[in-house]
């Protein structure tokens, strides 16, 4: 996806016009800006000729990255009640499909002994999910590109139908791993496709907030599975909670066929070659006006109030109709580039450093939730505790808690200070105004992983591991995920579909890995131990955001040129 009207941030230099030593120096700081993820988010002082938030209903500052076209096909076009149901779909779906990956916590003692199985084996299982959703967004993503997200979660929904179908009739645990791997590729739009769509339909400034519901979605769909599970088993049998989800996924797929609209659109945007000539007439004002900073400035929002109406100058086609919207295959505004480009691109983001250490963060988030479903059985339905299956599915109501808080703190608690600290730098935001927000999960989340773990291995009273310490993890990997994947989509906007599957292919690396290690990792250094290696892990990884709040923009302008070669559409090897 590729970002309308060309980020260029002159504007607090502007004030500094009188000092110019030459036009040269100007050009320079202007050049200075043209970093990507860099953009004028707040107009200040209302110069620029671009669209602003609240243009049609009442007077804003903040400008609508990307600028939405004069094509009322345009997902950015669409009515705020239009975004907000197709949002709700997709949020939904969302759900259901991380807890159908996520649910079976409270039942592996019971398979241990009808599948007679070890908890290794089970964890396999869990790691073969982990494995394929990294593989699914390799895949389906540049299928989605070609074909449409509506094509493609339409698959997805269909898939988790036939492994709930296979998984209820299962009785050895090589049928659970054929099960995880279907649910593995059928749930892999959860982790990328997802967030395009949402960055279809919203500006950048709304990212976070979005970010965040779907990261919600995502863990509380992995939280609310296994109390739901725990509860049908304990009243019926484990092989209701596959019949219960074929049931769900079912009505899921009548409603997604007749209502739910795709969100693919090949947006115009200004190339660079657009970028440098407005940066010359921008250095061609100031050489007209070299003393009048007043001039410059209305010359300023001239130029861009020039270019938005060029780039919709183009003929408007006519709006489409409703069977038009719900063709199953969409072939108008999909990427003309061929499959196999589409495929390969998300390679090319491990030059980006953001974009690696982004997949390494969130990749840690997703160990803790995986610790918790890998343990949860094993720690709560054995003395002292002694919970019963219920019980134990019910300790994931602490963590759902505390994914709610991190939401609001990951979701439109960073967008609000987000827009604050531009409008503070005159109107100038940078992506790495977004990682203050970090310190937050950072130190609660480390706290959260000493209490689960030591509070279990020292027997203290069931509150200490499964009330606050799971409620401060599931703070933690809510607002954390959220905070790592907007910074990365920020700092790199012209390829944020490749970043999103470069970056959930690395997390679901590390899921897998550690999925497959936690139990000889338990079984070797002991629960204590553990803990306090989990807690440097932690630490470490999330309080690396220090280095990108210092250093972030030097990497971004250090592979700048390379952005500049990457996002064009037309670069192939």
């Amino acid at each position: 996806m590729r970002m309308a009207t060309p980020n260029i941030s002159t504007k607090p230099e502007m004030s500094n016009l009188h000092t110019v030593a030459s036009p040269r120096s100007m050009a320079e700081i202007v050049e200075e800006e043209l970093v990507p993820g860099t953009v004028y988010l707040v107009d200040v002082a209302g110069l620029l000729g671009v669209t602003h938030q609240g243009k049609t209903g009442g007077k804003g500052d903040v400008v609508l990255i990307p600028q939405p076209s004069s094509d009322p096909n345009d997902p950015l076009s669409w009515s705020k009640r239009k975004k907000e149901w197709q949002f709700t779909l997709l949020w939904i779906w969302a759900f259901l499909e991380a807890a159908s990956v996520n649910w079976v916590g409270p039942v592996w003692e019971i398979w241990t002994i009808q599948f007679n199985c070890t908890y290794f084996q089970l964890n396999i299982s869990s790691a073969l999910c982990f494995l394929f959703l990294g593989l699914g967004c390799v895949f389906l993503q540049p299928t989605a590109m070609k074909l449409g997200r509506r094509f493609v979660y339409l698959c997805g929904t269909i898939l988790i139908i036939v492994a709930n179908i296979i998984g209820s009739q299962g009785n050895t645990v090589q049928v659970l791993y054929a099960v995880n791997i279907i649910s593995g590729i059928a749930a892999a739009p959860v982790d990328s496709l997802v967030q395009i769509s949402t960055t279809d339909v919203f500006f950048q400034h709304e990212r976070a907030t979005r970010l965040s519901l779907l990261t919600f979605a995502l863990y509380s769909g992995s939280y609310l599975g296994p109390v739901a599970c725990g509860y049908i088993i304990q009243t019926q049998s484990w092989r209701w909670c596959y019949y219960y989800q074929i049931i769900f996924f079912g009505i899921i797929l009548a409603i997604q066929t007749f209502a739910m609209e795709d969100t693919t659109f090949n947006r115009p945007f200004a190339t660079l070659e657009n970028e440098e000539l407005v940066l010359n007439q921008v250095v061609s004002s100031i050489r007209e006006h070299s003393g009048d900073a007043e001039v410059s400035e209305i010359k300023f929002g001239n130029i861009h109030a020039q270019e938005s109406r060029n780039s919709s100058s183009a003929l408007v086609p006519p709006k489409r109709t409703y069977w038009q919207r719900m063709r199953l295959i969409e072939t108008k505004y999909t990427d003309p580039r061929a499959w196999f480009v589409i495929f390969y691109r998300p390679i090319l983001t491990v030059c980006f450093p953001a974009i690696v250490w982004g997949g390494f963060v969130y990749g840690v988030q997703i160990m803790w939730l995986s610790l918790q479903a890998t343990t949860q059985s094993l720690i709560f339905s054995a003395p002292p505790f002694n919970f019963s299956t219920s019980n134990v599915g019910n300790t994931n109501f602490s963590s759902l808690v505390g994914a709610i808080l991190g939401m609001f703190f990951g979701g439109p608690f960073c967008d609000w200070s987000t827009v604050y600290l531009a409008r503070r730098n005159k109107g100038i935001m940078e992506p790495e105004m977004r990682l203050w927000c970090m310190l937050g999960p950072a130190l609660i989340n480390s706290a959260g992983l000493l209490l689960y773990g030591l509070g279990a291995a020292y027997k203290a009273h069931w509150f200490v591991s499964a009330g606050l310490g799971m409620a401060l993890i599931g703070f933690g990997i809510g607002s954390g995920g959220a905070i790592t994947l907007t910074y990365a989509i920020d700092c790199y906007p012209d390829m944020a579909s490749e970043s999103l599957v470069f970056m959930l292919f690395l997390r679901n690396l590390v899921g897998c890995g550690f999925t497959f290690a936690i139990q000889p990792w338990l079984d070797t250094c002991g629960l204590k131990l553990t803990t306090w290696l989990m807690f440097m892990i932690s630490i470490t990884f999330n309080l690396s955001f220090l280095v990108f709040t210092k250093w972030g923009k030097q990497f971004r302008r250090n592979t700048a040129e390379k952005y500049r070669k990457f996002s064009n559409p037309d670069f192939t090897w």
